[in-house]
């Protein structure tokens, strides 16, 4: 295969969205290529046009998008020229696509395999039998062991790596030249994602099958791609190759990508790494001196959060309108403490029990025995509000009322929870709203309205309003881009300093983990492994699957 041969080719393209009666550029004259057998990767943050131009290249853009100038060419073929069933046979065929949530890009009512097939379906001549077949055999190939109970399977009843991976299969069934990832690993722990990796890399190895990497994870990018695009305001603001790009940045707003990046720890020396694994080591002395790990626990503290012995378990119906319940166990004999204003760290895999777990502490899941003591006060979920913790979703967009303005989401807690005047509601409102670094002007905004990362503020000031001296975060920068990520985990530290609160922290990134946990706990299968100081698990962990994680997570950080 000549690898210098051009696959796509993209020439000043730039798209826009009508707006009160204004064309709102969001792609403005990009111009980029993919050779044959070539992994390309595009970063960018929230708003840069990653995603858009992607969209562009599969057809799939929003009735509300239009195309302003410009052409993509397909082996030499203007797609923009193509009539929708023209380009219906290509996509899927020649050209796929893995999206970000794969549970929203499955349908929901259709098993994973029928799907998988339809693919083979519609670009192929195969009878029934070769394409469940070949279906098998690609769920067999990305690494589901199981292929044939998978097949029968809803999307809802698999992992999100599973699902990720299934994904995969679609795209790669009918031998595609080009496949569009857009952000295939965001919010999958550090073991799949390092497999989903090396999912693709094996794809384009073997079957010299070209990709386009979107990520706002920078050590994806650099783990995977050989040649990389920094996209800035619809804008291109730097390309080159990887080595190049990280280690030499020529743009201002590059390097402010690359120092943002959490600080990592290191396997060599086990001891915190003076320097990040991507920059310039000027940049990242200079950067590095405005870090500091969290691992200051003061043991005397008084303990907030106990749980002793505790079984959480989930009911499940048999298939049948008179089918028995079932009793499936999650979580398996857990004790621990968690002290007043430490971050308690908790990691696992997809399916270890993390959320289980939390949805236990916060009532939501009340089939359980054993005890949770919260300021030590039994709580099942009816504690009063005061001492109840208080919640931070991973996805804001989805745990904030759509049809409720900020101000009114924000005023509800207090509502139902204190005896406060409208006045006093208002005040504490405008409090916060000020405190998680936004204006009183956001209040007038329905969510839809904001970005991801001012979204994620909201959902911060609506989980502190009513004062909860405990606080989960279940995720809550895995879906950010960098400089947002590192602009929340400020962001919490100085609201901790200053309401003197506790965290307990849920995190694939262990990068992020180790920068903003005292003590960490590893859950694997329901049960704890290991419980330790930050620094102490990181760089001395005894159990081998907690090397694991730790080796997944360092792997990403090879130059």
């Amino acid at each position: 295969m000549n690898t210098n041969e051009t696959l796509l080719n993209i020439e000043n393209l730039s798209i826009g969205f009508a707006k009160r009666g204004k064309m709102n550029t969001v792609v403005d004259s990009v111009s980029l290529r993919v050779k044959k057998g070539e992994i390309l990767g595009i970063v960018g943050e929230s708003g840069s046009g990653k995603s858009i131009t992607a969209l562009a290249t599969m057809g799939l853009l929003p009735d509300s998008a239009k195309i302003l100038s410009g052409g993509i060419y397909f082996l030499g073929n203007n797609l923009l020229a193509m009539k929708e069933k023209e380009f219906r046979k290509l996509r899927g065929s020649e050209i796929s696509m893995v999206f970000q949530d794969s549970m929203t890009s499955f349908n929901p009512l259709l098993t994973v395999g029928t799907q998988i097939e339809e693919t083979l379906r519609l670009h192929s001549n195969y009878v029934k039998e070769k394409c469940k077949a070949l279906t098998l055999e690609a769920l067999k190939k990305v690494g589901l062991s199981n292929p044939h109970e998978i097949y029968h399977m809803y999307p809802h009843q698999l992992s999100g790596g599973m699902r990720q991976r299934a994904m995969i299969a679609m795209a790669m069934i009918a031998g595609s030249k080009l496949i569009i990832a857009d952000e295939p690993t965001t919010a999958l722990d550090v073991t799949t994602q390092d497999k989903i990796l090396k999912l693709l890399k094996k794809m384009n190895a073997q079957h010299g099958t070209s990709i386009i990497l979107i990520s706002h994870d920078l050590r994806v990018i650099q783990h995977i791609c050989t040649r990389a695009i920094v996209m800035k305001n619809g804008k291109i603001a730097e390309s080159g190759t990887v080595k190049k790009l990280f280690t030499h940045p020529d743009t201002d707003y590059t390097k402010m990508l690359i120092s943002a990046i959490p600080m990592p720890f290191s396997e060599s020396d086990r001891k915190p790494a003076e320097t990040f694994f991507m920059g310039s080591k000027e940049n990242n002395n200079a950067n590095s001196k405005n870090r500091t790990l969290s691992v200051n626990h003061k043991k005397e503290q008084p303990g907030i959060l106990t749980i002793q012995n505790l079984n959480v378990f989930y009911s499940e119906k048999a298939l049948g309108l008179f089918g028995k319940k079932t009793r499936k166990q999650v979580i398996h004999d857990v004790s621990l403490s968690v002290s007043q204003g430490e971050t308690f760290g908790i990691v696992g895999e997809s399916g270890s029990g993390k959320s289980t777990l939390v949805k236990a502490i916060v009532g939501l899941n009340k089939e359980i025995e054993g005890t949770i003591k919260i300021n030590d006060v039994a709580f099942i979920g009816d504690a009063s509000s005061v001492s109840k913790p208080h919640m931070v979703f991973q996805d804001p967009y989805g745990s904030l009322n759509p049809t409720k303005k900020i101000g009114w989401i924000l005023e509800e807690p207090l509502r139902l929870q204190t005896k406060l005047s409208k006045t006093e509601r208002m005040a504490k409102v405008h409090e916060i709203i000020e405190q998680v670094g936004l204006t009183t002007k956001h209040l007038e905004r329905y969510p839809s309205q904001l970005s991801g990362g001012q979204r994620q503020r909201v959902a911060i000031a609506a989980a502190l309003i009513v004062n909860p001296k405990l606080v989960i975060l279940d995720e809550p920068v895995s879906s950010l881009d960098v400089t947002i990520q590192a602009q929340i985990l400020k962001l919490l530290k100085n609201l901790q300093k200053k309401y003197q609160l506790t965290y307990i922290f849920i995190s694939h990134d262990l990068n992020v983990i180790f920068q903003m946990c005292n003590r960490i706990c590893v859950i694997y299968k329901g049960k704890i492994i290991e419980m330790k100081e930050a620094r102490e698990l990181f760089y001395h962990p005894q159990h081998d699957y907690t090397k694991e994680l730790l080796k997944s997570a360092m792997i990403q950080a090879e130059l």
